[in-house]
């Protein structure tokens, strides 16, 4: 069922983000040198490693490690990078992995494949059997701000009351905190 929800919901998104997506597209390939997608290694479910594309924020040659723990990230933002993270835009690309199923529209954001102690937790924790999300409980309840345990304690308690409401309540949230520009540190 969450599998059919995740295909509605990817038409319907593809409906309303597709001109918003070329734009942003036009934006980072107008003013910044390299490729418009930034395509990452991800750890998906059962700690398969994927490539989730991004439209790139960061300068080419920036270190691959969470933004979060970078010292002076704002050094290798693109001229426009603050302004597409602060509203999410950059995630747009992540609807083809919601379309290839190896990501859903709820559930643990995948972990970098270098983020050792969260892959850790996770798995411990049995959150690896989940298929990660484009958002998720830990998301909206402090995003980059949360220290890894509290967000693998985020992602067992949505693992625990998983339901298609609760996927509805953490989407809305999301487009709130999306629209505020909420809780994005870089």
């Amino acid at each position: 069922m969450k599998r059919f929800f995740d295909l509605m919901m990817f038409v319907f998104a593809l409906m309303i983000f597709l001109v918003p997506g070329v734009l942003v597209f036009l934006v980072v390939w107008l003013t910044s040198k390299g490729p418009v997608i930034y395509w990452s290694d991800r750890v998906g479910q059962y700690n398969k490693i994927f490539k989730m594309p991004k439209f790139r924020t960061m300068k080419v040659n920036t270190p691959a490690v969470a933004t979060h723990l970078m010292l002076n990230a704002e050094h290798y933002l693109t001229p426009l990078g603050s302004f597409i993270r602060k509203y999410s835009l950059d995630e747009l690309p992540q609807l083809w992995c919601i379309m290839k199923g190896e990501m859903s529209f709820v559930g643990p954001r995948p972990a970098l494949f270098n983020q050792d102690d969260l892959i850790q937790l996770r798995t411990e924790k049995g959150i690896d059997k989940l298929v990660p999300g484009l958002t998720g409980w830990a998301q909206v309840n402090g995003r980059d701000e949360l220290p890894i345990p509290l967000k693998v304690d985020l992602d067992v308690e949505y693992m625990k009351r998983q339901s298609h409401g609760l996927d509805l309540y953490i989407l809305w949230l999301t487009f709130l905190k999306v629209i505020c520009g909420d809780a994005v540190s870089h």
